[in-house]
């Protein structure tokens, strides 16, 4: 209970910062301490109950889906070169593939996809059936979902909008902390402390009772 009090506080005064032009995003960061992040990897989704924004999708399937933008098997050749493989890594937020055309997502974009993190995975991006259900579904899941896997002592994650009440950033904010607790090897004692801020803010920092 807290933890959601201090929260609202942080909340509030971010809140009193000038307002910008745009819709801003709310970074929650979480610091760690008491963990080698070599031996203890953190690589999970955790999905949260208010979306945080649309993601822009591609998805590497055998034919063409009216519900997302496709790259089917005869388009791989299209993307041999280095440039264009770079320039669609960084047009989409998140790649999504059939099951039976991951070998060759692997072979034809993996060195592109695989260094950026966007590499289709098993956790949340592999479909086995291709119809319009599995894709809306899966594209719902993703847009609510929130990839966790820090190569530092300090976990980054966009958590929401400044347009978003203040409790659904908290149930967001809380949905990850209860989920980071599970995984942390010494639970609260490798949390240092949680910052929150705006996109173009200063940082509210919370210390941890």
């Amino acid at each position: 209970m807290e933890l959601k009090e201090e929260l609202e506080k942080s909340l509030v005064e971010l809140r009193k910062g000038e307002k910008k032009k745009f819709n801003q995003t709310l970074d929650l960061i979480v610091n760690l301490q008491k963990i080698d992040l070599k031996k203890t990897q953190l690589n999970l989704f955790v999905s949260v109950p208010y979306k945080i924004k649309e993601k822009k999708i591609c998805a590497f399937l055998e034919i063409k889906n009216n519900n997302v933008d496709s790259i089917v098997k005869s388009d791989f050749k299209k993307y041999s070169d280095k440039k264009s493989i770079k320039k669609l890594a960084r047009d989409y937020d998140f790649f999504i593939a059939q099951a039976s055309v991951m070998p060759l997502v692997a072979t034809n974009f993996g060195r592109a996809l695989g260094p950026t993190g966007k590499m289709p995975s098993p956790q949340l991006g592999i479909l086995m059936n291709v119809d319009d259900k599995s894709i809306l579904e899966l594209k719902e899941k993703i847009n609510s979902s929130v990839k966790i896997k820090p190569k530092e002592a300090s976990i980054k994650i966009a958590i929401g909008k400044e347009s978003m009440k203040n409790e659904e950033l908290i149930e967001n904010i809380m949905t990850i902390y209860t989920h980071l607790l599970k995984i942390l090897p010494r639970n609260k004692e490798n949390i240092k402390n949680i910052e929150l801020k705006f996109t173009m803010s200063k940082p509210q920092k919370i210390k941890l009772k």
